[in-house]
């Protein structure tokens, strides 16, 4: 803001300087990381909204870069915050295996596209199989629109700042109005949420566990039913 006097006025004129400029000038002489934040900031919000084709999300883990690749790549770890494992050498053009609910997903179209440890890592989203559809109880019309569907890929990028490392994650070459972004769209926020806490923290978040309650479900019919089956005024049997 500057000022000028005019005989016994002094008017006030708003400097229109952008945020960075003001960041560069006041913020970044104190804390220059949390002006560069600010600038990000105000870019993703002044940016053009998120395009109907692909899936952009940006979440800052405490962590380093070696470390986000391996929670990215280990089977061992993928299994704790997914899920799923997903098996590969992890070089351009290896095929990348999916595991997950009992289900092997093998195919040739599943392939590694980049992999830059640790700074970029890409690939093809995996086949939507009947046998999936089948442990995670999709309908066979959701099956057949997702199957009909182009394969989709997913890049992350891995930028240290500071203490942490800022993950983008952008899930991309989708049709508009596609089925299958609808449903990563609610599926990827749950996911690294759950791997940032992993790495901050060593533990994941209380998410249920869905076969297990199904099983939980099961053997307590199971109990009731054999309990109906019994005469009356005898001990239930051991287990």
């Amino acid at each position: 803001m500057t000022t000028r006097w005019r005989g016994r006025e002094k008017p006030h004129r708003r400097d229109a300087a952008p945020t960075g400029v003001i960041a560069g000038r006041w913020i970044s002489l104190y804390h220059p990381e949390r002006g560069h934040a600010l600038t990000r900031l105000s870019t993703a919000l002044e940016s053009e909204p998120m395009s109907s084709t692909e899936f952009v999300y940006t979440t800052y883990i405490r962590t380093t870069p070696p470390g986000l690749w391996q929670a990215l790549t280990d089977p061992a770890i993928t299994l704790r915050y997914w899920g799923a494992t997903l098996e590969s050498d992890w070089q351009v053009g290896s095929p990348v295996v999916w595991r997950q609910s009992g289900v092997t997903i093998a195919d040739p179209e599943q392939v590694v596209l980049a992999a830059d440890p640790p700074r970029r890592l890409a690939y093809t989203w995996h086949t939507f199989t009947p046998e999936l559809a089948a442990a995670f109880g999709f309908a066979d019309e959701f099956l057949a629109t997702v199957r009909a569907e182009r394969r989709s890929r997913v890049v992350f990028d891995l930028e240290p700042v500071g203490g942490t490392v800022r993950l983008t994650v952008v899930h991309t070459d989708f049709d508009p109005g596609s089925t299958v972004l609808e449903a990563i769209s609610g599926g990827w926020p749950a996911i690294l949420s759950n791997l940032k806490t992993l790495l901050e923290t060593g533990q994941t978040l209380p998410i249920e566990d869905q076969a297990a309650q199904d099983q939980l479900a099961q053997d307590r019919a199971t109990q009731e039913q054999t309990a109906q089956q019994q005469p009356a005024g005898e001990p239930p049997a051991a287990h």
